[in-house]
């Protein structure tokens, strides 16, 4: 199913070596695999039925790669300096189809979170099915540069399945081919495609398309591919062979333990498949041009690179002055260009925990002559110890550059984490220096605070106050929630001491508080205060409330002895009159 690149290897492959491979594998197992006497690895629990018709998986149950991974476990990304090795180049996963996987996993996750879709499934997949899209050779857009098509499905060595697409993305109007990077049939591309670039078009050809129809077409009938029984399915259900299903798991496992991104291009191209032994299909199909703009046939492997190191340039890591070679014959693409990634006019970034920057990162692509390059993919990387994701949930992104060649990254929205963090800007797919951008992240602030109600607070010695305290904070007009504030009973206007008499708040065991801290506005914006009480003394005192940002607010209390009504005084009786004489 896989690509039919140069002259394919005919010829049993070799069982007997490939048994021994396996059984020195079996210490990586993935989960419900058991290895067998012969040293084959056996899925317990999950049996495929073997009258499956073809057309009802994914690829037609087509051909595919039988190389197996590499006895030594991946390692981390070379250093700079260090020169990609070919078993680097088999480890490494090619910058855009890695990123079409992480992508598709990431889309999944917020469609489909039962499902729990790994990328490094798709790249076990990508892996068996096509080499990585030929080791990675596409476009900016993630097109390959030419069909991948795998042979006639003309029952001949393979299923038999006659035409549904009258050669629409196969070019065959007979028979249906796989198609792509991830090896579709035409009949269950029409149902099961995606546009994962946002291009508006379903292109089997294009990684971040196949690699999205490939998650969602494994996210079907509410799989949990966490669960080994499903993951099973799953990957049976796109092709249904176990031996297909033993190689996809053990890519899988290999992928997990670890991978690197390697500039599109350099991956290692596979050399088996499963068809050798059949021996049909004898010479490579034709392969024909994705699109207009795409160059007349696949470029052969690029030179290997060193990866730049982060932020900077070090000899040999294809900056300025070292443009990616071209092999003769063959047309760069716009990638090939980039000499180098210029700043666009970013302005500070600064953010409060849990807002969005108003500034957006944008950076250009240019050649080394300093002319813009268009239609070059430039991914976008939080790095450091923070929450802050862009607006899109993610740690990155990636963009193509427009016609100026500039390339505009997601909102950054902040999380709780205060203090700084680095977005880093590279292109992706090749290898010169990246830019660094610092961005701040500072605590949630309040620049004014407001009581509710405007109700006097008053209390008799030793009493409590009917009305709790409660305020509204904001910020610039709008709402600021989960500020933290600040609450004491001061001694004066001009003295924020905290007084020492007068009212008070009580903690947990009834004692007298003067000052409250750890206190935070809700959603909402509000703080209520808990009920205060007086001592004995009367009096008008001042509590005085701040939040981060700096909004104070100082609010009266008094303390005075309850009004009493003055007692009636009682009438003087009228004189008596004076007896009148005698």
């Amino acid at each position: 199913m896989a690509a039919e690149i140069g002259r394919l290897r005919k010829g049993a492959v070799n069982t007997t070596v490939a048994a021994v491979v396996v059984a020195a594998l079996a210490a990586s197992q993935a989960p419900g695999v058991t290895t067998d006497g012969a040293g084959r690895k056996v899925t317990t629990g999950t049996q495929p039925s073997p009258d499956a018709p073809a057309a009802d998986s994914a690829t037609g149950n087509s051909p595919y790669y039988t190389d197996l991974p590499p006895l030594k476990s991946p390692n981390p990304a070379p250093s700079a300096g260090t020169t990609v090795t070919p078993a680097a180049g088999e480890a490494g996963i090619p910058a855009t189809v890695l990123d079409a996987y992480k992508k598709a996993e990431a889309s999944l996750r917020a469609s489909k979170p039962g499902c729990n879709l790994p990328w490094e499934l798709l790249a076990a997949i990508g892996k068996v099915e096509s080499g990585q899209a030929r080791g990675g050779r596409v476009d900016a857009n993630g097109t390959t540069l030419s069909k991948i098509l795998g042979p006639q499905l003309n029952g001949v060595g393979f299923a038999n399945i006659s035409d549904t697409d009258d050669g629409a993305y196969d070019g065959d109007s007979r028979y249906d081919r796989a198609v792509g990077p991830m090896q579709f049939i035409p009949s269950t591309w029409e149902w099961a495609g995606r546009d994962g670039n946002g291009d508006g078009r379903k292109d089997p050809n294009n990684v971040y398309d196949a690699a999205l129809a490939a998650g969602h077409y494994l996210c079907r009938f509410g799989w949990n591919l966490a669960e080994p029984g499903d993951l099973d399915r799953a990957i049976l259900s796109y092709n249904n062979s176990q031996d297909y299903l033993q190689l996809v798991r053990r890519w899988l496992d290999y992928y997990r333990k670890g991978t690197h991104e390697i500039p599109d291009g350099t991956g290692t191209l596979p050399s088996d498949r499963s068809d050798d032994a059949v021996g049909a299909n004898p010479t490579p199909s034709p392969t024909q041009p994705a699109s207009p703009s795409a160059p007349a046939g696949p470029s052969s492997p690029a030179q290997p690179t060193t990866p730049a190191k982060p932020g900077g340039s070090e000899p040999g890591d294809g900056g300025s002055g070292s443009p990616k070679p071209t092999p003769p014959g063959t047309t760069p693409t716009p990638t090939d260009t980039v000499d180098h990634l210029e700043d666009a006019g970013t302005a500070k970034l600064t953010a409060m925990a849990g807002g969005t920057f108003t500034e957006r990162i944008s950076a250009r692509a240019e050649t080394e002559s300093g002319k813009a390059v268009a239609k070059v993919r430039v991914r976008f990387t939080i790095t450091g110890d923070t929450d802050a994701t862009f607006s899109t949930g993610e740690k990155y992104a990636a963009v193509l550059t427009d016609s100026t060649g500039k390339a505009v990254a997601p909102a950054l929205r902040a999380g709780e984490d205060t203090g700084e963090f680095t977005v880093r800007v590279t292109v992706v797919g090749r290898t010169v220096a990246g830019l660094d951008y610092t961005a701040t992240v500072t605590e949630r602030a309040a620049d004014t605070l407001a009581r509710t109600t405007d109700a006097a607070l008053t209390c008799v010695p030793g009493g409590e106050f009917a009305e709790r305290v409660e305020v509204k904070a904001t910020y610039k007009g709008a709402v600021a929630d989960k500020v933290a504030a600040t609450a004491t009973l001061i001694k004066a206007a001009d003295d924020p001491a905290e007084n020492d008499k007068g009212p008070y708040f009580k903690d947990a065991d009834g004692k007298p508080v003067r000052t409250l801290t750890g206190l935070k506005t809700d959603d909402k914006g509000l703080l209520e205060l808990p009920k205060l009480y007086a001592d004995d003394t009367t009096g008008t005192f001042l509590l005085r409330i701040a939040t981060a940002g700096g909004a104070t607010l100082t609010v009266e209390l008094k303390v005075a002895a309850a009004e009493t009504s003055p007692e009636p005084t009682p009438s003087e009786e009228p004189a008596e009159s004076a007896s009148p004489s005698a």
